[in-house]
């Protein structure tokens, strides 16, 4: 310090620190050889404490407010000094401002994923980041613990530490939550909380607490976020066989506004396919021919014509128009058997036709309790509760008894 600095010493002093960095935890007092005046002034503001360290030890600490430093204010200090014998000489001691507001412009994040156990995915691992808030609780733990001598402590000397010990209790707090991964966000809120707590029990030793924990995202890795992409996908297209119609007359209507040989080969292409997709539907359960009416049913002003009357355009049976060859006629496709499975002894047997069932009935592997099943059945279901195999039961002989 310069001889100015050192004649301003020999002056009352005024102790004050006004913070303009934002992210000072702790400050020291500048003083020559920490050299204080009796009567000096001290003035701590809101959101501060003064901490007086003499020899290494902590001597006094003032909350908010204006003090003249004499004996009487000074009991442990002026215990320590000799004060009550009459010294009015400087003294010397270090005085610390230590901000007790809230800091809230502290991050946190996981480098590597998080792996806990969801209950729809099993296995999953998990990313998350956030922001929490850190107050000063207790200064003189602050000074003992993490900042000790340094003139001018930050946030960001303590930010590190702060952020492995939200990683180490995140994992638990995930998995202690039993929250499945698709809800967490609507519980990220209580979880924060939680872990809020949690945080605020382990720093108490080094007098910090943790009042705000906020969780802003947790997510999943890429390839598992697509594959929940596509299961929303179908879970919002619903009836895939109406989505594939849509889809196949938008293609029809864009190949028919491509006047090229490959538009028109894909025109009719798709053409065909709605043609034989719409023939695959006659003859299906509830299938109604257009125009047909039901049997009974008479339109108002209807009459019944009488007999020997000839619709227009009906021909008669038998009846070949001219020129016209008839078709050769093919027969319909021979109807697909039944294929029966077994469930014995843990074990899947078959396929079985009907036949095949009375054999194996006969051989004592088909039993009414055995569990059967086929094309068309929701579930594995017991032979005697099955319609088309519970007959067969009283139609298969018993087994011969035994020849003497």
């Amino acid at each position: 310090m310069d001889i100015m600095g050192r004649i301003r010493g020999e002056f009352v002093d005024i102790i004050e620190w006004t913070d303009d960095s934002r992210d000072t935890i702790v400050w020291r007092f500048p003083r020559y050889e920490n050299e204080i005046k009796m009567g000096a002034k001290l003035t701590v503001r809101e959101s501060q404490a003064a901490v007086f360290v003499n020899e290494g030890q902590i001597a006094d600490a003032y909350p908010p407010g204006m003090y003249t430093l004499e004996t009487q204010n000074m009991p442990i200090l002026s215990t320590l000094k000799g004060w009550k014998y009459g010294f009015n000489s400087p003294f010397k001691a270090e005085v610390y401002f230590v901000t007790t507001r809230q800091f809230t412009d502290l991050k946190w994040g996981t480098q590597n994923p998080v792996i806990v156990r969801d209950p729809e995915f099993g296995m999953v691992r998990l990313r998350a980041f956030g922001a929490f808030s850190m107050r000063v609780v207790d200064p003189g733990l602050l000074l003992k613990e993490l900042a000790g001598t340094d003139p001018q402590f930050r946030t960001e000397e303590v930010s590190e530490f702060l952020r492995q010990l939200i990683v180490g209790r995140l994992g638990g707090a995930l998995a202690n939550a039993h929250v499945p991964m698709l809800d967490l966000a609507t519980r990220q809120d209580q979880i924060g909380g939680t872990l809020a707590k949690a945080l605020t029990e382990e720093l108490a030793p080094y007098g910090i607490a943790i009042p705000k924990f906020v969780i802003e995202n947790i997510s999943l890795p890429p390839e598992v976020e697509e594959a929940i992409d596509k299961r929303s996908q179908m879970g919002i297209l619903g009836n895939l066989d109406q989505y594939t119609q849509f889809q196949t007359a938008n293609a029809i209507e864009a190949a028919a506004q491509n006047q090229g040989g490959a538009g028109e080969g894909l025109g009719i292409g798709l053409g065909m396919a709605l043609g034989q997709r719409a023939a695959g539907g006659v003859g299906q359960p509830g299938y109604q021919q257009p125009g047909y009416q039901q049997p009974g049913f008479q339109q108002p002003g209807y009459q019944q014509p009488g007999p020997g009357y000839q619709q227009p355009g009906q021909q008669q049976p038998g009846y070949q128009q001219p020129g016209q060859q008839q078709a050769p006629s093919a027969p319909p496709p021979l109807p697909t058997p039944e294929q029966w499975f077994l469930g014995v002894n843990g074990q899947q047997l078959g396929p079985f036709d009907r036949g095949q069932l009375a054999q194996q009935i006969s051989g004592g592997q088909l039993r009414p309790d055995t569990l059967v099943w086929k094309n068309g059945m929701a579930a594995w279901t017991a032979a005697a509760q099955v319609a088309e195999v519970a007959p067969l039961f009283g139609s298969v002989p018993p087994p011969l008894p035994p020849q003497a």
